[in-house]
């Protein structure tokens, strides 16, 4: 299904990056790691489809992607916590895992850019006071809300620089996975 609606394999690369990451935060928290992950792993799969540029609350994403994956039976928790991730949804973020997925999805967005401009590009080249950095460069990385990353650690009650190795160090399990392995030709 992941494949069948998106193209796009930096998008895919995303998806994979928030589930390492929720899988991680499940693990911490003591909940179910398949299901965080797959919260994570299809928060953004109708993003090509329904790219929602208006940010309408009940139209495309991921409204549109929560009414597909409810009528294929997913979880409502799971479905709650992808609604969650949108802050124009209107859908407020109860539980652990809407929690987590909203604080890690624009985070590993601004993670793998900084990997991008490493010349491995490589993730076991990212530290956090890198990406703390980074994030204060309003010009890198346009598209990631620094004020959604602060918000998210602040609303799962973790410590920022903390909450930003700790998604590192999930995205480093999954580097290959998720593209972020780095070359093997780190000189060109």
């Amino acid at each position: 299904m992941l494949h069948e609606y998106t193209v796009s394999a930096s998008l895919r690369g995303h998806m994979l990056a928030v589930e390492s990451a929720m899988r991680a935060y499940a693990v911490r928290f003591g909940e179910d790691p398949d299901r965080w992950g797959l919260a994570g792993l299809m928060h953004d799969f109708d993003y090509e489809r329904f790219p929602n540029a208006e940010h309408s609350p009940t139209a495309e994403h991921p409204a549109e992607g929560v009414r597909i994956l409810r009528q294929r039976g997913y979880p409502e928790d799971v479905l709650q916590a992808i609604l969650g991730h949108a802050t124009y949804s209107g859908v407020p973020r109860e539980s652990a895992m809407a929690k987590a997925l909203f604080a890690v999805d624009e985070l590993t967005g601004l993670i793998t850019a900084t990997a991008l401009v490493k010349p491995s590009r490589s993730v076991h080249e990212v530290e956090a006071r890198s990406v703390l950095k980074k994030m204060k460069d309003k010009a890198f990385a346009r598209g990631v809300s620094r004020e959604d990353v602060v918000l998210g650690a602040q609303e799962l009650g973790v410590e920022l620089e903390a909450h930003i190795q700790f998604v590192i160090d999930a995205m480093r399990r999954d580097a290959a996975a998720i593209g972020l392995a780095g070359r093997t030709d780190a000189s060109t």
